[in-house]
């Protein structure tokens, strides 16, 4: 079966590996370095099981800029592109989506289309309305940064959305779900079908209370720091209550990446004109979490405060959105000079702020420096350190 995957993002590599496995896939992005990596068998993004697979497996897998070679003659073509939140219109920005949309339209007419980018609730069946292409199913992703493809070897669950009313997408729904099934190596996977726009809510539903409990842990810490306790007792305390659990407790700077910001902030948008308290809240605790730890910094009347890593992170090379960066910018809005240790980084600076690749002299330029993730780089200076990482694992 020949199957195009459109975007090269974690969901998108991921996606394309998995099904290289036992079909023949043509991986497509804009940018030629990210496609020649690949065809190096060489991963563009950090993810051990990523580089393992693309390194080691024999995989049917070619990517390309060619988008029209690609998806002519596919029997699938799945949408990985980014869809970033746009503040202004309240609306994720789905027009790398819907552009190509219409290049399969043109190239690849009997194609079904799978769309894995995060959409608005409701997306997917206007889109089938105003595009003309009934053949589309929704699938959202559940994975972990930094661990995609294992997130798809072992998923906790298949959803492949289709419009009801159409038995021959069930059919093509049904077919899919077994692709994803036959690449991953987890056994009696649970399998959902549901209709087009219940399979959006699940993705926003399910993004959106992951980040109510970081939000909430996050606030039982500001809690115990501003009382003088110890948040580590009352979380352990908290969370040996099997209805509670031990996930998605250490506490941090704030939820940040790829998902649960624009995620939450598309969902409480989709909430207009429907009664809530909850969702609106999980967004304004975000924001308030990040005053917090600001204020804590600035508290300490530092001369020079140091980023340790723009990255979401240990063991990540993504700081899109990442919660530090919003702490950063509280601080310098106070005049304070901050400098960022980032190795990866080729720029020389990040919003103004130098960027420092060697660690000591890192060190020995900050007299605080926060750390969303701590590190054993940090372990000799951790009298300069300001974490509220707890358990060291995430």
């Amino acid at each position: 079966m020949k199957i195009a995957v459109a975007g090269t993002g974690y969901v998108g590599l991921s996606i394309a590996v998995l099904l290289a496995q036992h079909n023949e896939v043509h991986a497509v992005d804009l940018v030629q370095e990210k496609t020649d990596l690949i065809n190096k068998r060489k991963s563009p993004i950090a993810d051990k099981e990523l580089e393992a697979y693309l390194a080691h497996r024999p995989l049917n897998l070619t990517a390309t800029t060619d988008a029209e070679a690609a998806y002519k003659g596919s029997d699938f073509v799945v949408i990985s592109t980014p869809t970033n939140y746009d503040p202004e219109k309240n609306y994720f920005d789905t027009s790398s989506v819907e552009a190509v949309i219409e290049l399969v339209k043109k190239t690849a007419p009997d194609a079904v289309i799978v769309i894995k980018s995060t959409v608005p609730v409701g997306y997917t069946e206007k889109i089938r309305a105003d595009r003309g292409v009934p053949q589309i199913l929704f699938s959202p992703e559940f994975l972990r940064e930094g661990h995609a493809l294992y997130d798809n070897l072992y998923p906790s669950r298949i959803v492949v959305g289709y419009p009801v009313e159409d038995e021959g997408m069930k059919v093509k729904a049904e077919q899919f779900a077994t692709l994803l099934k036959q690449g991953a190596l987890k056994q009696d996977i649970p399998v959902l079908h549901p209709h087009l726009t219940e399979a959006e809510a699940v993705k926003l539903f399910a993004n959106t209370y992951l980040a109510l409990r970081v939000a909430y842990f996050n606030e039982l810490d500001t809690y115990a720091e501003i009382r003088g306790l110890n948040t580590k007792q009352i979380i352990e305390g908290v969370c040996l209550d099997p209805r509670i659990g031990t996930q998605y407790n250490n506490p941090s700077f704030g939820y940040g990446g790829y998902c649960l910001p624009k995620d939450t902030k598309q969902l409480l948008a989709n909430y207009k004109d429907v009664p809530s308290n909850i969702i609106g809240a999980i967004v304004d605790a975000n924001r308030t979490r990040k005053d917090f730890i600001a204020d804590q910094i600035i508290a300490r009347h530092p001369k020079t405060v140091g980023v340790y890593r723009l990255t979401m992170k240990a063991g990540s090379d993504n700081y899109r959105q990442s919660s530090i960066q919003g702490v950063m910018k509280r601080i310098k809005a106070k005049g304070i000079p901050v400098v960022v240790y980032e190795p990866t980084m080729k720029e020389t600076d990040f919003f103004n702020s130098p960027v420092i690749r060697n660690l000591k002299e890192f060190k020995n330029l900050c007299d605080v420096i926060i750390a969303n993730r701590y590190t054993d780089d940090l372990k000799d200076i951790m009298d300069k350190v300001y974490t509220r990482d707890l358990y060291f694992r995430d």
